[in-house]
């Protein structure tokens, strides 16, 4: 039987000291001795999984493999995925080898979800409560991040200059998305990081409409990008303050550009029915009647 129970002794103090040791960069697995050894696994791979380390869908390496990263058995080995798999934390696919399950909570219920889609209300509320989160982990982004969260920061702030010289809409999207879920990572608030990636999930899942409005406005994608790019340069520099107040005025942005946005499209769809009514109207009248022959 697995110890479900947490029990702080010296051997739990030893194997956390690994889990967090320089060698982490190197190695996603560390070494771990035989003494409740199945349960040392299932407590590695979950500090993996809580750090955002490990994220949904991704591959674990092969049984073999992670049995020698380990240090123990396969037998024991299949005990701890066994029980990994029973908490709903990873999944088995047959011939297919062993994933990261879908561990992005969901905000809402589908049908809570298609509502929320339905109602403009909903999305000015959405951005609010993005202001202040999103605000939250830039300033704890430039009070914490690492030369690696920078890094990776900056190469993502690439990838969208190149999308948008290039005209990618998508890829500039997908990088937009990628970036705020890397600042919430650099942020090193795991509550926080796991809360973002909920709430961006409305995004990817097209439950808020208001990105692609925002994207066809006139000059609206040059400046995101800069608004992208002050964010990060401020988390660069280490000001909290300054990563705070640009996090901030990119939400507002985003905000006035999707009513605006929306008042446009609403106005073209106005538009629309009133030619179309026109039309209807101009094809239903009566035909003039004939005055051939009348004058004779």
């Amino acid at each position: 039987m697995l110890e479900v129970g947490l029990q702080v002794d010296k051997k739990i103090d030893h194997f956390q000291a690994d889990c967090y040791s320089p060698s982490m960069a190197e190695e996603l697995f560390t070494q771990i001795e035989q003494r409740r050894a199945a349960d040392e696994a299932v407590r590695q791979i979950e500090l993996l999984l809580l750090d955002g380390v490990l994220s949904s869908g991704d591959r674990l390496p092969g049984e073999r493999e992670l049995a020698d990263k380990l240090n123990i058995s396969r037998p024991v080995l299949r005990e701890a995925l066994k029980e990994l798999e029973r908490r709903e934390l990873i999944v088995s696919r047959h011939g297919g080898g062993t994933y990261v399950a879908d561990l992005i909570g969901q905000v809402f219920s589908k049908p809570v979800a298609e509502l929320v889609s339905r109602h403009e209300r909903a999305s000015r509320d959405y951005l609010e409560f993005r202001r202040e989160l999103e605000g939250y982990a830039a300033s704890l982004a430039a009070a914490r991040a690492t030369p690696d969260d920078r890094e990776r920061l900056a190469a993502i702030i690439g990838n969208m200059r190149r999308a948008h010289e290039a005209q990618d809409f998508e890829a500039e999207l997908d990088a937009d998305i990628e970036l705020h879920n890397a600042i919430g990572e650099a942020a090193h608030n795991i509550i926080l990081m796991h809360t973002l990636r909920a709430c961006y999930r409305l995004l990817s899942e097209g439950i808020f409409h208001h990105r692609r409005l925002v994207f066809a406005l006139p000059e609206a994608r040059e400046q995101l990008l800069a608004q992208h790019e002050k964010i990060v340069a401020a988390i660069a520099a280490g000001d909290p303050e300054a990563a705070r107040e640009a996090a901030a005025d990119h939400i507002d942005f985003v905000a006035r550009s999707a009513d605006e946005a929306l008042r446009a499209e609403q106005r073209r769809q106005i538009a629309s029915l009133r030619k179309i009514q026109r039309e209807s109207a101009k094809a239903a009248e009566p035909a003039a009647p004939s005055t051939k022959g009348k004058d004779r």
